[in-house]
């Protein structure tokens, strides 16, 4: 049962964890259930919501148009307004003649149908944007924050730069077509979660099944909450540049999983896609612990300090997401860092994350934390690491 450990930055093998992973995946059930999963989307993701591992990608790091599923990012910005007092839900904004025009009633487009130069509130806005995606909404929430659509979209932008989003690019509020509105189904799954875990009390809005305004009635277009498998969000997406777009959350058994599902062709494949990739994650994953509580799980190099490697630990124990797999399963363990570090290094900072990827391409990043001090070392252990470090340059040319 081959497990493979290959190092990045300087860190060295670690046989324990080697047989240690051998044995835990020695453990789990032989069923045939984790075989492989095919999908017609364009781009798709499987992620677990609790550790962040991915349970599937394919072309997940291709940015593609969207459409609404922008309108997450636009709720971020929001939400983050609120979290931070700039703005209240009973809050009003005006709706423009520009919105009204280009998002409302007369653009033939998803709208929430606020009358032009009506106000509605905050609290409203972001059901009209969530519940019904209307362009409208969207439109001048971002004019009533940004004071237009063009400095929201760099408002989107820097906001999904801070949540760690390296290759999103936004245009506009709503996802209405433009080429530089792009997202990757990585990004738009991280994003997932991001709202889920950092806005508990305005995620609630993502389930709700009904928005009556004014006369209107909307109903939640997201197709997966009528299922009977514990959706509770978030979006759907549709452009004809686009095609068929979903981000959905499920909870089974404690678990929650997010889905992404991008460039399907019709409505019902799109559904159809989602929820069969979420059926097979929930049946095809088990998770293992690896290490206990302060369990040294490895080290990494540290130049010019007293000592030349500093042990590394998880917080708390070290639990993995793996597949239910066939005999002789193949798993990579990798002990990644910007290396080597320099000290003064201080117990308890995270310096590196174990990663672990199935031969599925599923992948586990689990943060790894220095567990002592690790001070300056004098001038004769800075040369002696120099030395070493040219030496081991040397061998690697």
């Amino acid at each position: 049962m081959p497990v493979t450990f290959r190092r990045r930055s300087r860190s060295r093998p670690v046989w324990p964890l080697l047989i240690l992973l051998a044995f835990v995946v020695s453990l789990l059930p032989h069923h045939a259930l984790a075989q492989g999963f095919t999908t017609r989307a364009k781009a798709a993701v499987l992620l677990d919501a609790d550790t962040g591992a991915i349970y599937y990608q394919f072309n997940a790091d291709q940015p593609l148009p969207p459409a609404s599923i922008s309108k997450l990012m636009t709720a971020a910005v929001v939400f983050r307004a609120l979290k931070e007092g700039r703005l209240k839900l009973t809050d009003e904004f005006t709706m423009s003649e520009h919105a009204w025009r280009t998002g409302g009633a007369p653009s033939r487009t998803s709208s929430m149908f606020v009358p032009i130069n009506t106000t509605a509130t905050i609290d409203e806005l972001l059901k009209g944007l969530i519940i019904q995606s209307g362009n409208d909404a969207a439109i001048c929430l971002a004019e009533g924050l940004g004071g237009s659509e063009a400095q929201f979209a760099k408002r989107m932008t820097v906001e999904a730069r801070n949540i760690g989003l390296s290759k999103s690019t936004f245009a506009n509020p709503s996802g209405l077509y433009d080429p530089e509105q792009l997202m990757t189904a990585r990004e738009i799954a991280i994003l997932a979660r991001y709202l889920i875990k950092e806005y508990p009390e305005y995620y609630p809005i993502f389930s709700q099944r009904l928005f009556e305004y004014r006369k209107h009635k909307f109903y939640n277009r997201n197709p997966l909450l009528p299922l009977d498998i514990g959706a509770d969000g978030l979006k759907t997406g549709f452009v004809k540049e686009s095609g068929y777009n979903l981000v959905g959350s499920t909870v089974q058994g404690g678990k929650r999983l997010i889905v992404v599902v991008l460039g399907l062709a019709t409505e019902a494949e799109r559904t159809s896609e989602a929820r069969r990739l979420l059926d097979w994650g929930y049946r095809s994953f088990a998770p293992a612990k690896l290490f206990d509580d302060g369990e040294i799980v490895g080290s990494a190099r540290v130049w010019g300090g007293e000592t030349f490697f500093v042990p590394l630990t998880g917080k708390g124990p070290v639990t993995v997401i793996l597949p239910r797999v066939p005999e002789n399963p193949r798993l990579k363990a990798e002990i990644v860092y910007d290396g080597p570090l320099k000290p003064p290094v201080r117990k308890g900072d995270k310096v590196a994350v174990l990663r672990i990827t199935t031969q599925s391409n599923s992948v586990n990043e689990i943060p790894l934390y220095a567990a002592q001090d690790v001070e300056p070392g004098g001038l004769m252990r800075r040369g002696l690491d120099s030395l070493a470090h040219m030496a081991l340059s040397l061998v690697r040319l």
